[in-house]
């Protein structure tokens, strides 16, 4: 690659030897001055999940490295919504299955928020795309289709059937089923459509006046022009009038339809997929691994596409599953697995996008919503500070910068006062979510700030992880009234501790005199010092002591950090329950 395609000193990373391809395939493969096509595809039949979201990233980064670089291009996302309905998924009435076989564009949306199916589950992965500053162009297959758009290219893959087959049955023996022993990825797997073959149905034997073509599996289906399914067996064909003929096995009707001139149909997909690559002139589009492995879509498409359309395969990247753990409540729209929408209730837009930005494409990855999202805050927080010293740049750095902002939305929201979300967490735990008095307690540990305002968006993803993905059992809970019981049976050490504690403990808290004072009180009572060091007593004193305290605030062995959460009670709250 050519230096100046790239900015002066630039690292290098996958995205940039993505992007490297993606403007060699538009400059020998097309008009220099055209935009370079980097495409995805997706089918809208349910819930958008955290996997397909690579499908999203991983082009739009690499369109944002080239537009970098000075060029013309474009981010093109087609809507695969002329699929048929495949299935009824749990949660969606039983009387839907009459709809399987019909396209998703005319599929009923059972919770009647949107005109159809596809756009019940386009909606909310639109809404998170802007969040996550992605901008393309949307196209979708249902409306090409039914403008005739792909009339011609149909036309001529039907000309091409021989050609079409002999690529299809080669590759059919080439089939290697992708295997995992990971529940979630076998799960996405069972509803792949890399290998799908569906469609491809022998017209009857004498159809048509093209011999052995006539015979040949027709990559060409129609929808029932009575009952809107697909379910439909050909009987003929006509190459010069372009009539096929079928009758429908749901319905019983027999109909026929002029391939020419009534758009009922489309393509299956393995001729699809390359047929749509010549007509958009696609540079550089991305994949699961199902449709990279032999006898998968791409590999049969790589082939068709030169052999058929007269073009070449875009450059590629394959891509590996996402999986996810730590989810304790779904949205009722997830069908039980997390979306762009459920991740972003929980990490900020950069983050998101830097779980994918900074690894390879082929490098699955499972993001976490359980503990793990406070070290993954922590990480990016180092990495922030790291990313501010212009001599620390590096492939980190890098793809910090890719996750933080877009050419079009410029920098993504982030808090203007930082406050570690571990803080944050903690503290809305302890005041059940009251974002006043988690303001005034991060005020007091030191994060000035003149509003709440200041600590969005990430205040309130941690108000919301707190609440919605971290178990009950593990949430504290405050006592509403003394434990009488346990006050009563307090031993000696533990009586004079608590009065050792209430004596020095003052109406207004701060912070490192309640952390001095909570710690120091075994020392005291040890006739040490508060800044003396403990001994091996007092350290076992201290133990005891923090129990007890949990045991008379929170019922609970443990809990958030004392000094905390002192200052989230309050004193005369604190005293109250540890009976002064």
């Amino acid at each position: 690659m050519p230096s100046q395609d790239r900015r002066p000193q630039e690292l290098t990373d996958w995205v940039v030897r993505a992007a490297d391809d993606a403007v060699r395939h538009a400059r020998e493969h097309g008009d220099a001055d055209r935009p370079i096509t980097c495409a995805s595809g997706a089918s809208p039949s349910g819930p958008i999940h955290l996997g397909n979201l690579r499908e999203f990233l991983t082009p739009h980064l690499v369109a944002e490295e080239i537009r970098r670089r000075g060029l013309p291009v474009r981010h093109l996302h087609s809507w695969d919504d002329y699929d048929r309905l495949r299935k009824v998924p749990a949660g969606v009435p039983e009387s839907w299955r009459e709809h399987i076989g019909r396209p998703l564009s005319a599929v009923p949306d059972p919770w009647e928020c949107h005109p159809s199916w596809a756009e019940h589950f386009k909606a909310p992965l639109r809404d998170a795309l802007a969040e996550l500053g992605v901008e393309m162009e949307e196209v979708s297959q249902t409306e090409r289709y039914r403008a005739g758009a792909y009339t011609e290219q149909v036309l001529h893959a039907i000309r091409h059937r021989d050609t079409v087959e002999e690529v299809l049955a080669k590759h059919r023996t080439k089939k290697a089923e992708p295997v995992t022993d990971d529940a979630q990825e076998a799960a996405a797997l069972a509803d792949s459509v890399a290998d799908d073959d569906e469609g491809l149905d022998a017209v009857a034997d004498g159809a048509g006046a093209g011999g052995a073509a006539g015979l040949a599996r027709f990559p060409y289906k129609p929808y029932c022009r009575q009952c809107g399914r697909d379910t439909v067996e050909l009987t003929a064909y006509d190459d010069e009038t372009t009539d096929l003929d079928y009758t429908c096995a749901s319905c019983g009707f027999t109909g026929t339809t002029n391939v020419a001139t009534q758009h009922e149909g489309k393509l299956v997909w393995k001729v699809d997929w390359p047929m749509r690559w010549s007509v958009e002139g696609v540079d550089f589009e991305p994949g699961g691994l199902d449709h990279s492995t032999p006898g998968s879509s791409y590999t049969v498409g790589k082939e068709l596409v030169k052999r058929v359309f007269g073009f070449r395969a875009p450059s590629y990247v394959a891509y590996a599953f996402v999986g996810f753990a730590g989810m304790q409540k779904m949205s009722s729209s997830s069908g039980g697995v997390p979306t762009a929408a459920d991740a972003l209730r929980v990490l900020e837009a950069p983050i998101l996008r830097w779980l994918y930005a900074r690894r390879q494409p082929k490098q699955a990855f499972t993001v976490d919503f359980g503990p793990e999202v406070v070290r993954l805050y922590d990480e990016w927080d180092a990495l922030t500070k790291k990313a501010g010293d212009p001599a620390k740049r590096d492939a980190q750095v890098l793809a910090w910068e890719r996750a933080t902002s877009t050419s079009t939305a410029g920098r993504l929201p982030t808090p203007p006062v930082v406050v570690p979300f571990r803080v944050l967490s903690s503290v809305a735990d302890v005041t059940a979510g009251s974002a006043e008095q988690i303001s005034r307690i991060v005020a007091s540990v030191g994060h000035d700030h003149d509003s709440v305002d200041d600590l969005e968006p990430r205040l309130t993803r941690a108000m919301t992880w707190t609440q919605d993905f971290v178990p009950a059992e593990e949430r504290t809970t405050v006592r509403s009234e003394p434990d009488a019981a346990r006050l009563a049976a307090l031993d000696e050490d533990e009586e004079l501790w608590l009065r050792m504690l209430l004596d020095r403990m003052p109406d207004e808290l701060d912070l490192e005199e309640t952390t001095a004072l909570v710690y120091g009180v075994p020392k005291l009572c040890r006739g040490l010092g508060l800044d003396d060091a403990p001994t091996d007593e007092v350290k076992a004193d201290q133990k005891r002591f923090f129990r007890l305290l949990y045991q008379l605030l929170v019922d609970a062995e443990r809990g958030p950090r004392l000094p905390t959460l002192f200052l989230a009670l309050g004193a005369p709250r604190v005293r109250t329950l540890l009976g002064g």
